[in-house]
């Protein structure tokens, strides 16, 4: 039979930090995130043969990992390595086909090829930025994608689609763009804690808590105390407040009193609290105390984030 290739097209969404009101971005609290340099690729191809097939291949870091083939007709697996992963992803390619007028609706078949550019356990937004470029490639809206396929704020959604730092707010939804480049950005670092936590779990521990409107304000505020801030020691008082009234309603010891008590500077979690990455500023030997503490993976703020 003859194949008639229709398409192929490259999209590309950067991953994301959370840098302050974490959970309370679910509540309504207005939360400054920033894009990283290392992102996801999504390349699409479609053919013409009436075969209503799909190739899907996962790579990371160019390594294969995750394979799938499957019929959308039926939404048979013909093959794939990773059952549980698969039929998450058919969840999401049967929500497309709902959403979407432009993809999986006659009998072609379909090759999609993504690339996370980071290790999956590192918090980055591989969900996300996978949402956003599947959203981007059948023409339907991310935000909708991403609500009823994962739930959550949207916030790393948002910053897939702008590419930008960016301030967020839910109920309702702002976006804000905005050029977060205060003077300090040198002397901050990023240090990987690799404990990895579930954001799902995380947020339905958050749900059971009642919430405070005051304190959801005060978040908002040190947000927007932070975007107007432009000297290291103010910036880590902000931080070290924000992880106080953060670990006081959690009810959870802070990340600097769990691993880094004796560090002379602020500590500070992001996203799903304690697990992935944490913010801070160097000091002294500052490389040596995390390596010997076991935390290799420490990156200049600026050799991550935009």
């Amino acid at each position: 039979m003859l194949k008639i290739i229709l398409l192929e097209n490259r999209i590309y969404s950067p991953g994301k930090l959370l840098l302050t009101s974490e959970y309370f971005v679910l509540d309504g609290a207005l939360a400054l995130a920033v894009p990283t340099k290392l992102g996801q690729e999504l390349r699409t191809r479609i053919v013409r043969d009436n075969a209503s097939a799909i190739f899907w291949e996962t790579y990371v870091e160019e390594k294969i990992w995750f394979t799938l083939e499957l019929n959308y007709q039926n939404w048979e697996i013909i093959n794939t390595n990773d059952v549980e992963r698969a039929h998450f992803i058919i969840k999401v390619l049967k929500n497309i086909q709902q959403l979407s007028k432009s993809v999986l609706q006659e009998k072609d078949s379909y090759f999609l090829r993504s690339n996370i550019e980071f290790p999956v356990d590192f918090g980055l937004g591989s969900s996300s930025t996978l949402m956003n470029n599947l959203a981007e490639w059948a023409q339907i809206d991310a935000f909708q994608l991403n609500d009823i396929s994962l739930g959550g704020s949207g916030y790393d959604v948002a910053v897939a689609k702008q590419k930008s730092a960016i301030l967020y707010q839910n109920q309702p939804r702002t976006i804000k763009k905005i050029d977060f480049k205060p003077a300090f950005l040198d002397d901050l670092i990023l240090v990987y804690l690799n404990q990895k936590q579930d954001s799902r779990e995380g947020i339905n521990a958050f749900r059971s808590q009642k919430k405070s409107l005051v304190l959801r304000d005060k978040f908002s505020e040190i947000t927007n105390e932070v975007v107007k801030c432009n000297d290291l020691d103010v910036f880590s008082e902000l931080m070290m407040l924000h992880e106080r009234m953060l670990s006081e309603f959690l009810n959870i010891e802070t990340v600097k009193e769990k691993y880094f008590e004796e560090a002379p500077v602020f500590v500070k979690s992001l996203g799903a609290w304690g697990g992935d990455f944490v913010l801070s500023a160097k000091f002294g030997d500052y490389k040596n105390y995390f390596l010997e503490k076991g935390f290799t993976r420490i990156f200049n703020y600026k050799d991550l984030v935009y």
